[in-house]
């Protein structure tokens, strides 16, 4: 019989010792039934009271032995869905992920739960790799992790194969996909699984599929008998921004320390070259911040990436190396400076901001350049045809989102397929509602421009172009004698770039495919010249210096409560410099705040607490309680 988490009066498990976990271990009960004990893990091990959203219904198909497809949004849980069922059957669960940092992040948290948990990878020494191996065939590893490739290593599969496993669980299964947004093509080998290990349920899970790619991975998986759960894509916590970039780091800086000063986020950047520039220009200015990318060496990304999850308030200036699986609860915020290559990028991306269900932002700047700058990228690049059209066309869903006057949150969910009837009342474009003016007669002064000059030339020329302004090329190839030249004069460049931009966002103009930023007619167009339809853009206004969003929790704590609160993350911060760990490894922030509004002065009113499970009520409740005591 399976043994699980319960009450303290059935005694404490022993881990084997060859295999290091967490110092304070779980006591044990037996099972009877899968869905009583799914409850009692969830309660006694990770310290919820309760399943959110179809959780409970994915763990009961796994515990039955059924397959099922996982799409939930980064922070809804996904993790616990295949966790529980592997704490609850009997056996090792088998857990397929695509990063090392992610795997030694997900057993690291585990192991503070009092759960055996291990990851074998190449920053493994083979003794450590051996008493790995030895647990697991003693029964006494839970959950196992492995990346693709080395799963499919002979040696690897034939070990496997004669262990008792609980299930397979398909960590990041977009990977699947070759039209997701970070393909691996190991993962085209999961396919095998049912006739590697055949009788053994399956999950694959991912925080963002479009619908192609959710086809895609059923596919490419075998999982059409699978259970297959939608979860809702909303993040209401997080508060989405998009503002056109005037003045890039300065932007990001004023807003930092105007809104999220001294606390955790990410900052995402397209080159390593402004990553670098980025970070070093932050910290100079006071706000702590390290750079990420994959051309710095690989011990100084582990100790930059160490570092943002140990430490407090620190800004990690990155590109997209960095950040798949990261769970830091606490991040505030995710910044973008320049356009991510599709919506499903820059939802996954968001996505690591505000985990812990707390308000956090998602704040982007967006210019002209990075239009031309991701056209060229689509061009320049290796892929295919048929990879570089779907390329094209989840760049142009983001330029559409980038430039959408509507409700941004509802655009995001349709993307994703769901339907969200009102708007949000919770981004920029719902509290600070963008006006709208007949832009038809500027639309076609800026198309007839392409056209005459003979849609080969550039942004910036374009405009130039329309206001009149000198430039040698023009004069070379007579361009200063044409119609429309200086036709709109009258208008700022900003605005005329503006025009351009939202012209581009609706394919009436396109960036043509020589890799050199010529701008020519899109198919929509004709109908806009011949004065067939009409045009209706959204005007270009100064930023609010701060649109609300919605406070923390800890901002509406009383003025003793508030004290209170500090000082349980200061017991906090020094237990986790003690135990080596980063500090939301003893208790998330939301947790604190409930302690210093309830005020609990017994382990048992600790226990009710969100977040509070066996393993840390009895390693961390009574320095807690102490902190409580002396506050009262």
């Amino acid at each position: 019989m399976r043994r699980i988490a319960a009450g303290k009066s059935s005694g404490v498990s022993k881990a084997p010792s060859n295999l290091p976990v967490s110092a304070t271990e779980a006591p044990i009960i037996a099972v009877q039934d899968h869905a009583g004990g799914a409850q009692d893990v969830l309660r006694n091990r990770f310290g919820y009271s309760a399943f959110r959203g179809q959780q409970q219904a994915i763990i009961d198909c796994l515990c039955a032995g059924g397959d099922a497809l996982v799409l939930m949004p980064t922070g809804g849980g996904k993790s616990l869905c295949y966790q529980i069922p592997a704490l609850v059957r009997q056996g090792t669960a088998l857990v397929i992920s695509p990063l090392i940092a992610l795997m030694q992040d997900q057993v690291r948290a585990l192991r503070a739960q009092g759960i055996t948990a291990a990851a074998i990878n190449s920053s493994l020494g083979m003794a450590e790799q051996r008493n790995i191996r030895e647990a697991a065939q003693s029964g006494d590893l839970e959950l196992l992790y492995l990346a693709p490739e080395r799963l499919f290593q002979p040696a690897t599969l034939a070990w496997l194969q004669q262990l008792k496993l609980s299930l397979v669980a398909i960590d990041e299964a977009h990977c699947v996909s070759q039209w997701g947004h970070d393909f691996r093509p190991e993962y085209m080998q999961l396919a095998q699984l049912p006739q590697l290990f055949p009788g053994v349920p399956r999950v694959a899970l991912t925080a963002t599929a479009d619908l192609p790619t959710r086809a895609e991975m059923v596919e490419r998986l075998g999982l059409q008998q699978a259970q297959q759960f939608v979860h809702s894509f909303d993040r209401p916590n997080i508060f989405y921004r998009v503002l056109e970039r005037s003045g890039g780091k300065d932007q990001l800086l004023a807003w930092i320390k105007r809104e999220h000063a001294g606390e955790a986020g990410i900052v995402y950047c397209l080159s390593r070259k402004k990553t670098e520039q980025i970070a070093e220009w932050l910290s100079l200015k006071g706000v702590p911040a390290l750079p990420y990318h994959a051309g710095l060496g690989a011990a100084l990304r582990e100790q930059n990436q160490a570092r943002f999850l140990a430490e407090e308030g620190l800004v990690m200036v990155a590109t997209v190396a960095f950040g798949m699986g990261i769970d830091k609860p606490d991040v505030r915020f995710v910044a973008h400076l320049d356009l991510p290559p599709s919506i499903e990028c820059y939802y996954q991306e968001t996505g690591r901001a505000g985990r812990d269900g707390q308000p956090a932002d998602a704040w982007m700047l967006y210019g002209l350049g990075d239009v031309v700058q991701r056209r060229r990228m689509i061009e320049e690049g290796e892929a295919g045809d048929a990879r570089k059209r779907v390329e094209r066309h989840k760049l142009d869903a983001m330029l559409a989102y980038a430039e959408q006057a509507q409700c941004r949150r509802q655009a995001l969910l349709g993307y994703f397929g769901e339907e969200q009837p009102e708007p949000c009342g919770h981004c920029d474009n719902c509290l600070q509602p963008p006006q709208t003016w007949d832009a038809t007669q500027a639309a076609q002064m800026l198309l007839s421009a392409v056209v005459r000059t003979g849609q080969r030339f550039g942004a910036t020329y374009l405009v130039s172009h329309l206001r009149g302004e000198h430039d040698p090329r023009a004069e070379r190839w007579g361009h200063e004698q044409l119609s429309t030249f200086g036709v709109g004069q009258e208008r700022s460049a900003k605005s005329w770039r503006s025009i351009l931009r939202q012209l581009l966002a609706r394919d009436l103009l396109q960036v043509d495919d020589s890799g050199y930023g010529g701008i020519r007619l899109g198919p929509q167009a004709a109908a806009l010249l011949k004065g067939q339809t009409t045009l209706e853009l959204r005007e270009e206004t100064k930023a609010a210096a701060r649109v609300s969003r919605k406070a923390a929790p800890a901002a509406d704590l009383s003025g003793e409560d508030q004290a209170l609160y500090q000082s349980l993350k200061e017991e906090r911060a020094e237990l986790a410099r003690e135990a080596g760990i980063p500090a939301y490894r003893i208790f998330h922030d939301a947790s604190l705040v409930a302690m210093a509004s309830t005020r609990p002065h017994s382990l048992g009113e600790l226990a009710e607490v969100h977040g509070v499970g066996q393993a840390k009520l009895e390693a961390y409740g009574p320095h807690m309680l102490a902190v409580i005591k002396s506050a009262d």
